[in-house]
């Protein structure tokens, strides 16, 4: 399992539009892909589900990649984050 940490620097935090581009991306992968925030944790590949959280500019979460692809999937999720949130 490979993780990482982040926090949301976007004025307007995880809405709409970038929790479905990261939904998307996270498909791509084969690797299961979670965001913890708090105790709540969920599956990055379900839109709705990241909304749920209500992140906004700086909060801290945590990412967990777990799979065959998880070191490719790591490095990009976090240059994702990095260009859009």
């Amino acid at each position: 399992m490979t993780e990482f940490t982040y926090t949301i620097k976007d004025d307007l935090g995880l809405h709409a539009r970038p929790a479905g581009l990261l939904a998307t991306k996270c498909a791509s992968f084969k690797s299961k892909v979670s965001l913890t925030f708090g105790d709540k944790t969920v599956d990055c590949k379900k839109l709705i589900r990241l909304l749920t959280l209500g992140l906004k500019k700086g909060d801290t979460f945590t990412v967990s990649v777990e799979g065959e692809d998880e070191k490719t999937a790591a490095s990009e999720l976090e240059k994702f984050f990095a260009e859009n949130l």
